[in-house]
């Protein structure tokens, strides 16, 4: 063989040995199979308000994150379904998203029934979920329910909250309206702790449910008391309408209204009602009124920016959803899986080990607590000019 030949072979054998040595020994091929979030949501029924709300954060924040190419060239998909508010339909669905390999991670709506039924299942089909509900039950304990996380305010957090603006504002006596519900049951635990320890009575409370059209009745009672306040810890849709009788019926007194009560940015027919009114929520739903001096404040902004000019308005609930998706996307790209086939379990433990400057604010989950949003997140705000504003 000729030396010319002989270094041809040569240089053909190493060419060949690098290139084998590369697909045994190198790095594993991109992976860019799409990342598939299931979510269960309230498109009809009594939750379909803030349901509808979360369909549309949930698609604006996928958008968002498939054009900012942080996702290493996949994608996100959503499915979602129709739970039509009601918790057999709704764990109909989980049961089919976890049952489907290709699901990474689901989302559930604001349904508090639905997110507490569905925790058995969800821990039997080890399939991770982030539920935008506020019920403690949800997450708690932790150690019982090691693939479910919670992603909105905390009864405890809001009453006391609650507790520091009625003292503030020498408030010794209320009437409290609460969902007739497990939500508002605990709620009113955690407020009547907080009223208790701020030296203010609690003179009597109405019970409301989701499907309620008129609280008039509800309103009527508790207000025969001569409440200083009347605290409302029911959905934006009962809060508005009991504001409108309680201004009705010539209440004079102030309105309190709990973070569930959160919706849209205008108040729209309840704004002269509620004039003046309390909430305690986050600060993101009034980004507006804030200098962005960090840039968690500048991202809150944005979305705020980027969500009213897609919809037309604002509604509170809409970032829980956005850092509900932000914090799945990150679990899946940091936790290691079979293209195609994501690693729940990998996702799961990095869920539970999270941290996030998020849209909502800040956003901490550990072993101990899957209830990530903290309390430093909630806010003051008050009803001007028909729209929530920043309190001060």
């Amino acid at each position: 063989m000729s030396p010319i030949r002989s270094a041809t072979a040569a240089l053909t054998s190493a060419v060949l040995a690098t290139t084998l040595t590369a697909c045994q020994f190198g790095a594993e091929e991109q992976d860019t199979s799409p990342i598939i979030v299931a979510a269960d949501l309230e498109l009809s029924g009594a939750g379909a308000p803030v349901g509808e709300t979360y369909q549309r954060a949930l698609e604006l924040k996928a958008q968002q994150l498939n054009s900012s190419g942080a996702l290493n060239g996949r994608r996100i998909e959503l499915r979602v379904r129709d739970n039509r508010s009601d918790a057999s339909e709704s764990l109909r669905n989980v049961n089919d998203f976890g049952a489907d390999a290709q699901v990474s991670a689901i989302i559930m709506g604001g349904c508090n029934e639905c997110a507490v039924g569905a925790v058995g299942t969800i821990d039997d089909q080890r399939v991770p979920m982030v539920a935008l509900a506020p019920a403690d039950a949800i997450a708690s304990p932790a150690m019982e329910r090691r693939y479910v996380f919670k992603l909105a305010p905390n009864a405890p957090d809001s009453a006391e909250a609650l507790a520091i603006e009625l003292r503030r504002n020498q408030i010794r006596e209320v009437g409290v309206l609460r969902s007739e519900d497990d939500f508002g049951l605990e709620g009113l635990t955690a407020l009547q702790a907080a009223l208790e320890k701020a030296d203010i009575e609690v003179l009597s409370v109405g019970t409301v449910r989701a499907t309620d059209t008129d609280v008039s009745n509800q309103v009527t009672s508790l207000i025969k008391d001569k409440p200083d306040a009347l605290v409302l810890w029911t959905r934006a849709e009962q809060a508005g309408l009991a504001a409108l009788a309680a201004r009705k019926a010539d209440f004079d007194g102030s309105l309190y209204f709990d973070a569930s009560a959160a919706g849209n940015l205008f108040l729209g027919t309840t704004a002269q009602a509620s004039e003046n009114a309390t909430l305690v929520f986050t600060q993101t739903m009034v980004i507006d009124d804030v200098i962005a001096t960090t840039p968690a404040k500048a991202a809150r902004r944005q979305w705020f920016q980027d969500y009213t000019a897609r919809f037309g308005g604002y509604h509170g609930s809409s970032s829980f959803a956005a850092d509900a998706l932000q914090l799945i996307a990150d679990a899946v790209l940091r936790s290691e899986g079979e293209p195609g086939k994501p690693n729940r379990e990998g996702i799961r433990n990095v869920l539970e080990t999270s941290q996030l400057d998020g849209l909502s604010g800040p956003i901490r989950l550990t072993p101990d607590n899957h209830s990530g949003l903290m309390p430093q997140a909630l806010t003051t705000l008050v009803a001007r000019n028909g729209r929530w504003r920043l309190a001060g």
